[in-house]
């Protein structure tokens, strides 16, 4: 089940804010209310007739800086879209929020499950749950550098999988991108974070840079869709979802396994573990 990660996110945030930026809010319709915070009259009330600021992410959530203080906050789950379109022509079927802009474009968020469309008012923003303690964003957080990286594996235990897929450690890795991130850094997910050298902290790091930078220049997944309703241009993974192809480097066939509660493509040559949890 497709799910948005940290390069759709920041395409569609920087889509909306080149499109969105100062444009004034008309009407609201809550198609589904719990997928909101408040009350819908309250919801309503607070966005309406509102100036679009500064659209922006952090994360997996797409933050919309809205004027007098308020914000909407939104976070797509799975399977989550969000479209513009021109007039209220042609909509789609079934959407859970329904934004009018004053000069007559229909903004359209849906999702399939565990979206979450959150406004909030001033002096709100930093205690918000789904923000408050999310770690840096890689590529877009210019806290994110090589130095603070490996400052925030020291004396951190468990596998390098979890650690990269828990939000608040770093904002915005998800299952399918960690695949081929591990894979270029030569780490099996299972790796023991107190097994790492430092030169493969480094690599590990830089791996997490070009395979989202990458991805970002794509436009994000194939099989997401962007602010256009247009489908990305990223779907040539390197061990991602590749299961018995060969590896692009060794030829070994891409395996399978299960490690913790998620599913990992590797290749064991490249990415073998011993019994201590270290590279082979």
């Amino acid at each position: 089940m497709k799910m948005p990660e940290l390069p759709e996110i920041i395409n569609l945030s920087e889509q909306m804010n080149q499109e969105l930026q100062h444009t004034i809010i008309k009407d609201i319709y809550v198609m589904q209310e719990k997928c909101i915070n408040m009350p819908a009259a309250d919801f309503i009330k607070l966005l309406s007739n509102k100036r679009v600021e500064q659209v922006s992410s952090r994360g997996k959530w797409i933050i919309t800086r809205l004027d007098h203080g308020v914000g909407l906050f939104l976070n797509l789950g799975m399977g989550g879209n969000v479209i513009l379109h021109e007039n209220d022509h042609d909509l789609p079927s079934k959407y859970q929020l329904r934004i009018d802009m004053h000069d007559k474009r229909v903004l359209t968020i849906s999702f399939w499950w565990f979206g979450y469309i959150h406004c909030v008012d001033k002096g709100d923003w930093g205690s918000h749950k789904g923000i408050a303690k999310l770690g840096p964003t890689p590529i877009r957080d210019p806290e994110f550098t090589q130095v603070h990286f490996i400052n925030l594996l020291q004396g951190r235990k468990g596998s390098v999988k979890n650690y990269l897929l828990n939000q608040n450690n770093i904002a915005g890795i998800g299952n399918v991108y960690v695949q081929d991130i591990l894979f270029r850094a030569k780490i099996h997910p299972d790796r023991k974070l107190q097994t790492l050298s430092e030169a493969e902290k480094f690599l590990l790091y830089r791996s997490i840079i070009e395979t989202l930078e990458g991805a970002v220049k794509l436009g994000g997944l194939a099989y997401e869709k962007d602010l256009y309703n247009q489908p990305g241009r990223f779907k040539d993974f390197l061990v991602g979802y590749r299961e018995d192809l060969p590896c692009p480097i060794c030829k070994t066939l891409i395996q399978k396994i299960k490690s913790g509660s998620t599913a990992s493509y590797i290749c064991p040559a490249c990415q073998g573990l011993d019994t201590n949890g270290a590279n082979v």
